[in-house]
């Protein structure tokens, strides 16, 4: 490369690594976490089970107070222990008229029963209307919420492919303003719902915007702050935004107390999303890719004004030649993509880097193969477990909102934790041991299932432990994978996640048989999640992967047992200079300040990928 050939990371520090600007950018995050937080939960607030009996008319008109209505209608039933347990979908077929008269407020369980024509609901404490009341989703029904929240990811399946297309082909901005009027109107259509089946159309229109509305402006974010804040405010951010968000949603659900009024305001913020159209700069790096240097520029400049700060023309000019160049090879390596010559040396070299690799080439090789597989089955538990934890606070033993709360409020501590350990611990064994740890708490509620504070209090630990783990995975799909085939390779590892995600509203079901057994399954589920991260080599203080070469190499001289806080590195195995061709890779440490993290690094575009070309060297079988 041209010793004087000038990168857009060779200019930010220039333009203000970590000005004004940015400090702008980093608060137009806050609505954004904002609209994540609406889309990802609000339909847990508005299928909320509200506790339910069957309806007597007679007592209602008579104006009998809840609980004798509640008393004189549901029967009860007991046990071989002599647990007692309420029918909820049934009803005694007696005289009500004439218990009223003779003044019975207490059921005989001699009683004969049968089975309920319409419910009645207690919204008394905070509770209040939902969808599931409305449309009677109760005894034997339950499971059509859950049926929803199951499309949502479905189609969070989808829009995670055609948002990653869409952001390619016609930028990032315009990809994020879309996403979130999606997002907006499926909430809006939400609140007129009459029906399950319109229900989830809309449910999987939401899923198309989920994570898109908020991933590229994290990603674009990220982009315009020097390497050496990006661990900072990635973790920060979610930490405040994220849990400010998660925290005051489900007062607000009691504030407003009716469902569909909720799904309307919840959409207000996503709509006004689409002013970041005229204020909110492009992806400078998809701009370099069209070949839009000058407006790249233009926006360098305009950045640098607002942080008082001056780009020296000479670097400007050294920016615009090292861009027409890069962009004149890219041309040249597409036009030799096309030759069947290419195309057949692609098929013969088995182990090798190409031109153009795609996500079957990281299964080519058997370590890559087996890191590939490790981090894709880690994602996947991973979603299920976060998932099934946050849903899961309606079958503690505390009250909806109050839970709700507390449990999201774990996301402050994990991401202040992860900004104080993540670059000074490692990834591999802190994943692995704040997600076992999660696993055994959740685990040990069995243990104390008569004490309702203690099955509480381990459960929301687990969820802390979860939380620190998933924002770890976050950041470590990135790591892992070579720059090559990065952007693919993430969004496929995602995807998986997302099917994975498919299943925990079922998990959260099954509580409605016993509320521990959604705990137990996702003890399980983390304690081998915990197992498979021991699977993944570690990336704190290595220069990471660029090629598949490397991606093979990358951990070969790792032990088991291998610390990064504990060994002082002095050499690596997957950092290629140019110029080495024949050698084997040698590793070159690189302080901390100088690699940039890659926490939220796009899995859905080519937004990172390096312009370099790179010599490729075959794998050492």
């Amino acid at each position: 490369m041209d010793s004087e050939q000038v990168e857009f990371d060779d200019i930010l520090p220039h333009v203000g690594a970590f000005g004004k600007y940015q400090w702008l950018l980093f608060l137009g995050l806050a609505p954004f976490c904002l609209n994540l937080v609406f889309l990802y939960f609000v339909q847990f607030f508005i299928t909320l089970l509200p506790d339910h009996w069957c309806a007597v008319t007679l007592l209602i008109d008579a104006n009998v107070s809840v609980d004798v209505r509640r008393s004189l209608a549901v029967p009860t039933t007991r046990d071989s222990l002599g647990v007692e347990t309420r029918q909820m979908c049934q009803v005694y077929d007696v005289d009500y008229g004439r218990l009223l008269k003779e003044g019975v407020t207490q059921p005989n369980t001699s009683w004969p029963v049968k089975e309920c024509e319409r419910w009645e609901y207690d919204t008394r404490g905070g509770n209040y209307p939902t969808i599931v009341s409305e449309l009677g989703w109760v005894c034997g029904r339950e499971w059509y919420a859950t049926l929803a929240q199951s499309v949502f990811f479905l189609g969070a399946i989808v829009g995670g492919a055609v948002a990653g297309w869409a952001a390619d082909s016609y930028g990032r901005v315009p990809v994020l303003v879309v996403t979130n009027l999606i997002g907006a109107l499926s909430h809006l259509l939400t609140a007129v719902s009459i029906s399950l089946a319109d229900f989830l159309v809309y449910r999987f229109m939401a899923g198309l915007a989920f994570d898109n509305i908020f991933v590229i402006m994290y990603v674009l974010v990220l982009e315009y702050i020097g390497p050496k804040h990006r661990t900072i405010v990635a973790n920060l951010s979610i930490a405040l935004f994220y849990t400010a968000g998660t925290v005051a949603l489900p007062w607000l659900a009691v504030w407003v107390a009716n469902w569909r009024l909720l799904s309307v305001i919840s959409a207000v913020p996503m709509i006004l999303a689409a002013l970041t159209y005229w204020c909110l700069p492009e992806s400078a790096r998809w701009l370099m890719l069209q070949g839009r240097v000058d407006e790249t520029v233009e926006i360098l400049q305009s950045i640098a004004k607002v942080n008082n700060q001056t780009i020296p023309e000479n670097m400007i000019e050294q920016f615009k030649k090292g861009a027409a160049q890069e962009d004149q090879m890219g041309k040249g390596v597409e036009g030799e993509r096309t030759s069947s010559e290419d195309n057949k040396t692609r098929e013969d070299k088995v182990g090798r880097d190409v031109t153009s690799p795609s996500v079957i080439d990281l299964f080519r090789t058997p370590r890559l193969r087996r890191t590939t597989i490790a981090i894709s089955v880690l994602w996947m538990l991973l979603n299920l477990v976060y998932d099934g934890h946050a849903r899961n606070v309606s079958h503690l033993p505390l009250n909806v909102f109050v839970g709700f709360s507390i449990a999201s409020a774990t996301e402050l501590p994990a991401d202040t934790l992860l900004i104080l350990t993540l670059d000074r611990w490692g990834r591999r064994w802190l994943a692995c041991g704040t997600l076992m740890l999660s696993g055994l708490l959740s685990i040990l509620t069995t243990a104390v299932s008569g004490n309702a504070v203690g099955v509480a209090v381990l459960a929301i630990l687990g969820r802390l432990c979860v939380n620190i783990t998933y924002n770890i995975g976050l950041q470590y799909a990135a790591e892992l994978l070579p720059t090559v085939v990065r952007a693919q390779g993430v969004a496929a590892v995602h995807i998986a996640g997302y099917l994975a995600a498919l299943l925990s509203p079922v998990v959260v079901y099954l509580g409605t048989i016993n509320p521990l057994i959604p705990l137990v399954i996702l003890g399980v589920a983390s304690v081998i999640g915990g197992f498979v991260a021991l699977l993944l080599p570690e990336t704190l203080h290595r220069d990471l992967p660029q090629t598949l070469a490397d991606g093979e190499a990358f951990g070969e001289d790792q032990s088991f047992f291998y610390f990064p806080c504990l060994v002082q590195d002095t050499k690596s195995k997957h950092h290629l200079s140019l110029g080495e061709v024949g050698q084997q890779p040698s590793f070159i440490r690189h302080p901390l300040e100088q690699r940039p993290s890659l926490r939220g690094e796009t899995y859905r575009s080519s937004l990172i990928r390096h312009r370099k070309q790179v010599i490729y060297l075959p794998v050492v079988q």
